[in-house]
């Protein structure tokens, strides 16, 4: 099965959030071998997730499996991954990857790995903040003249969040070359994939009513 890592920000209390884990996981689980890697090794879930998807089918089940809890357990740090071990790499959004991740050196190195060897990169909602400092083998950034989408302003706004980040996502994105695009209403589930490069608005864009696990076992398949 073709080995892929889940990374996971070790930022508190933002920490990751549970049902962009839950969902792929259990899409992917199946057919890759999925490692959990963190900066620090020990991941803190979003307590306010945890408590908004609780009656989610695959997030019910995600913190009491005794698989995740092995792996939640013994996290690789990311100093300890390198990209040449992977097929692909997915980045778990909520807050915690705009304040630790985007300016992590071994998150830059893993992403800058993938990003030049030509491996499938994605991430949802808060999750591309890991990737604003990877580029490709000429320099560029990641999201130069590609198509992207991840959390909006509008749903930033809608939450009250704009303030208190040190960055928003989008503004950011644009800034760097990416063709930004969005839902017509905020928070809809949407996805885009643009060759290797495989992105999710929010968090119901990596839930059962939005294809993107499948998006990234398909491209695995290939």
């Amino acid at each position: 099965m073709p080995p892929a890592p889940f990374v996971f920000s070790s930022a508190t209390p933002q920490g990751w959030y549970l049902p962009e884990a839950a969902y792929p996981y259990y899409v992917l689980a199946l057919y890759a071998n999925i490692d959990f890697t963190s900066p620090n090794g020990n991941p803190p879930v979003n307590e306010g997730s945890v408590q908004m998807y609780e009656k989610g089918p695959e997030s019910v089940k995600f913190l009491p499996d005794e698989t995740v809890k092995a792996k939640l357990a013994s996290v690789k740090k990311l100093s300890e991954v390198s990209a040449k071990d992977y097929d692909a790499v997915y980045y778990i959004g909520s807050h915690g990857p705009v304040f630790d991740l985007a300016v992590d050196p071994g998150d830059i190195g893993l992403g800058d790995g993938f990003c030049q060897s030509g491996e499938i990169v994605s991430a949802v909602c808060h999750g591309l903040a890991a990737l604003v400092g990877v580029t490709d083998a000429q320099g560029k950034s990641i999201f130069a003249d590609k198509n992207v989408i991840g959390f909006s302003n509008v749903e930033e706004e809608i939450l009250g969040t704009t303030k208190e980040i040190p960055f928003s996502t989008e503004d950011r994105i644009v800034s760097l070359g990416g063709k930004y695009t969005t839902t017509d209403k905020p928070y809809e589930p949407k996805v885009v994939v643009d060759g290797l490069l495989l992105t999710g608005q929010n968090p119901g864009s990596s839930s059962s009513s939005s294809p993107f696990g499948e998006e990234i076992l398909k491209a695995l398949r290939k």
